[in-house]
């Protein structure tokens, strides 16, 4: 079992859709709670890269309008990460490609574990679009948490 209370956080990636909120609620299951916690939304602007919290409208031409709701995005993703009993802290920052920033923040935090959901695309559509998930892993050298959806 992956430990946070060795001091180095946890990082969960933080999409808005209900697959980032399932891998919280899994990870609890899994992993030590006693650590901290960094919950990561990754935006870019106009192709923003997150599903904003219900009720949040935009201009994804206006990088502080995306930079304020991916903050309320990772901030969503904080309480997710809290409710299942994690000690949380809510950051957004800015990549391209996605899977980049996640790999980022968990080396700058030297964390011991990517947690994130895979919407497990196949085909075509996952050939083009690539894997948010599968790039973590292939990037990142320390332990990656992969959570499918439930079938």
């Amino acid at each position: 079992m992956a430990s946070g209370s060795d001091s180095r956080p946890l990082v969960f990636a933080y999409d808005g859709t209900d697959l980032a909120a399932h891998a919280i609620e899994e990870a609890g299951r899994l992993l030590d709670t006693t650590g901290e916690v960094l919950v990561v939304t990754v935006w870019q602007p106009f192709e923003v890269g997150f599903t904003p919290v219900a009720g949040v409208h935009f201009d994804a031409a206006e990088i502080a309008d995306v930079r304020k709701a991916a903050e309320q995005t990772a901030a969503e993703g904080a309480s997710h990460a809290e409710a299942a009993g994690f000690r949380a802290h809510a950051v957004a920052v800015e990549a391209a490609p996605t899977w980049k920033g996640l790999v980022e923040v968990a080396d700058e935090r030297d964390a011991s574990i990517i947690v994130l959901g895979s919407h497990s695309r196949s085909g075509l559509g996952g050939v083009l679009l690539g894997s948010v998930a599968a790039s973590v892993a292939a990037h990142w050298r320390r332990s990656v948490l992969i959570v499918h959806r439930e079938t």
